[in-house]
This record gives C-alpha cells, sequence and structure tokens, in this order.
C-alpha cells in the first residue's frame, strides 16, 4: 500500500517526503528481523533486504512511463522485455542504495559488515534472521553497553559473565567473552576464528552450514544471557522500575 500510485508521485518526492517514508519502513523492516525498536531504518532494511521505498517508488514509475512510452509510439513490448527492463531498472536502484550505505546515518557496524558482501546477501537463498541472531548482528540486545546506555535499566555496561571486561558488546559476546568459550569452539569448526562481523557475515552468505552455526551460537548464548538478566532484574526491583520508565518513554 505504501507504493500505490507511485507512478503518479515517485518523481516529486523531496528530502522530507523520503522522511516520511522510511518512518513506516523501519517499523515494518524491524519486524521482518524480529529487532528492537531502537535499530536504525539502514540496518533493519538492510538484514532484510528491503530496498528503500522512494528508490522502489523510482524502480515502479520509470517502468509505467517507459510501458506508457511504448504503448504512445504504437510498440508493443514482448514479455521478455518488460521484464530486462525491469530487472535492469532493479539493479540500478540497487546500486544506489549501495552507494547511499556508504555513508550511513546510523547502523554504523552492521552496515560496515555487510556492505563488502553486499550483494551476495541480497541475492542468497538462504538463511532468515531469528531474533537473538538479529541482537548479535546489530548489536541491539542483551549486551551491558546496550542495557545500560540505551535502555537504562544498568548501571553501567560491565560484563557479568567475565571479569576482565568493562564494555558488554554484541561483539564481545561473540569473539572474546570466556564464559562462551565452549559454544565458540563449535564456531570455529565451521566458520573459522576470525569472528569479526565482516568475516561471520560473509562465512553466513557463503554456506547455508554457517548461517546455521552462527544463528545456533546466536540462540544458546543470549538466551542464557537474557535468563542472567531476569534474575539481576527479580534480585533489584529498582531495575524493573527503571524499565518501565523506558517502555514508557518509548511508547
Amino acid at each position: 500500500m505504501a507504493l500505490y500510485g507511485s507512478p503518479v508521485w515517485a518523481d516529486a518526492l523531496r528530502k522530507r517526503s523520503v522522511a516520511l517514508l522510511r518512518g513506516p519502513q523501519r517499523v515494518v523492516a524491524q519486524r521482518a528481523v524480529r529487532a528492537y525498536r531502537t535499530v536504525s531504518y539502514e540496518a533493519a532494511c538492510l538484514l532484510v533486504g528491503f530496498l528503500p521505498w522512494d528508490l522502489d517508488a523510482k524502480t515502479l514509475s520509470d517502468t509505467f512511463h517507459w510501458r506508457e512510452g511504448a504503448f504512445n509510439r504504437g510498440q508493443s513490448l514482448a514479455p521478455k522485455e518488460v521484464e530486462a527492463m525491469k530487472a535492469s531498472l532493479r539493479q540500478a536502484a540497487v546500486e544506489e542504495w549501495r552507494l547511499r550505505l556508504e555513508a550511513p546515518s546510523a547502523g554504523l557496524r552492521t552496515v560496515a559488515a555487510v556492505r563488502p558482501v553486499f550483494a551476495e546477501w541480497l541475492d542468497r537463498r538462504h538463511g532468515v534472521a531469528t531474533f537473538r541472531l538479529t541482537q548479535v548482528l546489530t548489536g541491539h540486545g542483551c549486551f551491558g553497553e546496550y542495557l545500560c546506555q540505551i535502555v537504562g535499566v544498568e548501571e553501567s555496561a560491565v560484563c557479568h559473565h567475565c571479569d576482565n571486561c568493562p564494555r558488554d558488546t554484541a561483539q564481545h559476546t561473540l569473539e572474546s567473552c570466556p564464559a562462551w568459550d565452549e559454544e565458540r569452539s563449535a564456531l570455529f569448526s565451521v566458520v573459522g576464528e576470525d569472528l569479526s562481523l565482516p568475516a561471520v557475515i560473509a562465512s553466513m552468505v557463503g554456506s547455508r552450514e554457517a548461517w546455521r552455526a552462527v544463528a545456533h551460537f546466536c540462540e544458546v548464548v543470549l538466551s542464557q544471557k537474557e535468563s542472567a538478566e531476569r534474575d539481576r532484574e527479580r534480585e533489584d526491583p529498582s531495575r524493573r522500575q527503571r524499565r518501565r520508565r523506558r517502555r514508557r518513554v518509548d511508547d
């Protein structure tokens, strides 16, 4: 419905209109990848593979006007010609999207990790983003840094699962927290020992087995971190109050 009638209005889009389109598309993309509402438009759309709606609208508009021009000239278009034009216009839109992602306004870690395999990410035929996999890919989830700086339910970003990390981040959880060495060793056997996010995403795109291994690691580890967070919340009633205040602000 968002793109209804786009041949009429696509060419008139201005910066403010594009911003208005981004709001609802961000919500749709977040839900599609089971992301928290704090995940950025750029990261959510990239993870789910949603072409920005303004680019999608332009593609539909250009296709319509091309066909209209052919009709007015009395030219009959073969189905193959139409499909070829649609594919060409979509490829141009994807390239424009790729160029935009060279300078994202948010979601920098996620975008930087996917960008080297951008085409492969969009064209892959396997793998879906689960709730806990998305947490690791975006950094928005059960991590001390997120819970402290964004949600406000932790007083510090310290990792509660090891003794030597003042900042519990998604990358710390994935790559180095000793609490998850056993789970990580199984991951090494499939994706290798480079657990930087770009390397992990490249492995996931290249192999169904790697995607499953990373998703399984995230599922096992994040479920334990979430359980530990619930335990801390039960032990400290003030955390529940801070969480409720945050939810009221979000709503």
